[in-house]
């Protein structure tokens, strides 16, 4: 009786040794914004669902996934102060309504891109308050890989009203939010350079930790699962009790990163939409330059 008292015992604390060691974990509900091309053909059938596709007009036209109406990227940026900022309610608003996009509508997000548009689009229709939104793990390729049927023709719709009723500003952040961060530095800020090596190396925000968007990403292009997620980002010290800042030239492949972490179940993460576009052509604001010699192997690989 004493040994199996002690077994027992020694089961219960090894459970609070594994509760304790996962106590970083994140706090949301966890992969439900990233589907795979299998789930998106067959959810696509329901004729209730709208199968977006994020090419240019160009690419779209030239081959989409049978009955997916066309979003560009110009569609949801403008160019004022800086190039791919986020578009203003009305032309959000006109853009879904003429594809005949609702509030209460259901859509199902690709790209050809690495999942960094269909992750803007995703993050743009949650900021403005539409939570009824998947993005495709590995675009367009995966999708024709799942046996999703290409064609040129164009798919007829008829328009609709779309009115935006709420902005969750929490997923934004200004240049004068972060310079205020910085003049203030808090434990529990991240921020989060996700461009390439060489465009790191060129420059970043003060303490800006970098992780290129693609190793959100399989080379087959499609994401990483939670648990990779989890363990890439908690190398790199980013844990889901910290606010996480990210950004990219223009925040574009942000996109990618923030709807990764989300679906890991990440909460406390903003994009600065002025990115380092906007940054660097600001002369008055600080600039880092950093030591090439402390990237190591693994961290200088993406590309």
């Amino acid at each position: 009786m004493k040994k199996i008292t002690m077994f027992l015992s020694i089961i219960m604390l090894l459970l609070l040794i594994v509760t304790g060691c996962t106590s970083t974990d994140a706090p949301g509900e966890k992969g439900q914004e990233i589907i795979s091309a299998k789930e998106a053909l067959k959810a696509a059938a329901d004729e209730d669902i709208v199968l977006v596709d994020m090419q240019g007009a160009s690419a779209y036209e030239a081959g989409h996934v049978k009955g997916a109406i066309n979003i560009s990227r110009s569609d949801i940026t403008i160019s004022v102060p800086v190039s791919n900022m986020m578009a203003p309610e009305e032309q959000i608003e006109k853009v879904l309504g003429e594809r005949g996009i609702s509030n209460d509508t259901t859509l199902i997000v690709y790209d050809n891109s690495n999942n960094m548009d269909a992750g803007r689009l995703w993050w743009t229709l949650k900021l403005y308050g539409h939570e009824n939104v998947k993005v495709v793990s590995g675009g367009l390729n995966a999708m024709v890989k799942a046996g999703a049927e290409i064609t040129k023709t164009l798919p007829n719709y008829r328009t609709a009203k779309y009115q935006i009723e709420r902005k969750n500003k929490e997923m934004l952040i200004s240049k004068a939010e972060i310079l205020s961060l910085l003049n203030n530095p808090q434990e529990d800020v991240v921020f989060l350079d996700v461009r390439t090596p060489e465009e790191y190396l060129a420059g970043t925000v003060p303490g800006s930790v970098h992780l290129n968007y693609i190793k959100n990403n399989f080379p087959d292009g499609t994401f990483r699962s939670v648990r990779q997620i989890h363990t890439l980002y908690r190398d790199k010290g980013i844990t889901p009790d910290k606010t996480i800042i990210m950004y990219c030239k223009t925040s574009i492949r942000a996109g990618n990163t923030y709807v990764a972490l989300y679906n890991a179940g990440y909460r406390n993460i903003k994009i600065y939409d002025g990115a380092w576009l906007e940054w660097s052509s600001d002369t008055s604001l600080p600039v880092e330059m950093p030591d090439p010699s402390n990237l190591n192997a693994s961290f200088q690989d993406a590309s």
